[in-house]
């Protein structure tokens, strides 16, 4: 597949990177690193999609975020000194792949081509830009607009090419987690976009109808 991380580098870096890369294969419900772990290696996702989930101070799970082809988890594993810890759970929602780059690997390959310094620039910057745009979310978008934004990713995140709508296969509470609302007021916002025919919803699932009106509420 196309890695727009990887972009930043010219063809050779980008085939070494690659070639300095494990391939792992994960089943579904299968856990790739958990919280508290030490954090050795960055993942690039080749297939599927993954869980970042985190403990709450209550102590219960939450899913915070979704991975697909082409997202990546572990940077912080790359840089220079002392390990740091995985801040999260990763768990396989379905059958996936990584390509894992082990933090010697990365450092030798760093030796060897200097080059290679550019993808962690761009891993770095790239997280900064998301978690940034994370944050203003969170301060300034009120609920409604959160679930339309977050809805328009996952339909993204679950298309299979095939025209029609899209099947994602969350619960209301999953959802309510990613957006940061509880499952009562996302009910709310869910029920008004399927009076609305945007949506669909269903056991264990919600069905995006309408991909280009739910663009046009998420802004």
């Amino acid at each position: 597949m196309e890695w727009s991380l990887l972009a930043s580098l010219d063809e050779d870096e980008r085939r070494r990177v690659l070639a300095a890369a494990r391939r792992r294969s994960y089943g579904r419900g299968e856990v790739l690193v958990n919280d508290g772990d030490p954090s050795d290696s960055l993942h690039l996702v080749a297939s599927g999609r993954l869980a970042v989930r985190v403990s709450t101070s209550d102590g219960e799970n939450a899913t915070i975020n979704l991975l697909g082809p082409g997202d990546y988890f572990g940077e912080l594993s790359l840089l220079e000194g002392s390990p740091p810890v995985r801040s999260a759970t990763i768990v396989a929602l379905e059958p996936a792949e990584t390509l894992s780059l082990s933090a010697a690997e990365f450092r030798e390959l760093r030796r060897r081509h200097p080059a290679a310094n550019q993808l962690l620039l761009s891993l770095m910057a790239r997280r900064v830009e998301e978690l940034s745009a994370r944050l203003l979310e969170a301060m300034y978008d009120g609920l409604d607009r959160r679930v339309h934004r977050r809805l328009a990713e996952l339909a993204e995140l679950y298309d299979d090419g095939r025209p029609g709508a899209v099947v994602v296969p969350l619960t209301q509470e999953h959802l309510a987690e990613l957006v940061g609302g509880t499952r009562p007021s996302v009910n709310q916002v869910l029920q008004r976009l399927a009076a609305d025919g945007i949506v669909e919803l269903g056991r264990g699932r919600v069905t995006v109808l309408d991909r280009d009106r739910l663009a046009d509420l998420s802004g």
